[in-house]
């Protein structure tokens, strides 16, 4: 019986660490992958998964920037489905002068909602959620 315990627990730790990103309660949220691509024509490709609830007040984004040494990038854009599920997100750029190798990197990845706001109706960005996460490019 203290077996049966032991190896249950031992199988409920391993699916936790292992499980996708969740997000708990009607929230916005975003994560990322821990492994990103590079390619040898210089293409760099991150993905993970986002939440948004709301986009009434305007389109909604996942935008990344991938940060290695003292080099940083915005990598892409992705326009969100705001409906209350998890959706996946990929962002590619070409990156060539000076290129991103594999190994070990940064991404910082938003959740990003645009709404105008003031007198004009100019779009302004609003931050609904944010990820910072070390990656390795492969």
């Amino acid at each position: 019986m203290r077996a049966r315990l032991v190896l249950a627990g031992a199988l409920l730790a391993t699916a936790a660490a292992t499980a996708p990103t969740a997000y708990a309660g009607p929230a916005d949220g975003v994560s990322v992958d821990p492994r990103g691509t590079v390619a040898a024509d210089g293409t760099v490709t991150l993905s993970g998964t986002y939440r948004c609830v709301d986009d009434s007040a305007g389109p909604v984004f996942v935008s990344s920037r991938l940060i290695q040494g003292d080099r940083s990038t915005g990598i892409g854009g992705t326009q969100a489905v705001c409906d209350g599920l998890v959706h996946p997100w990929t962002n590619t750029a070409v990156v060539k002068e000076p290129a991103y190798r594999a190994g070990t990197a940064q991404v910082e990845a938003t959740l990003m909602q645009l709404t105008a706001t003031g007198p004009m109706g100019l779009p302004m960005p609003g931050f609904l959620a944010t990820q910072d996460a070390d990656v390795t490019l492969g």
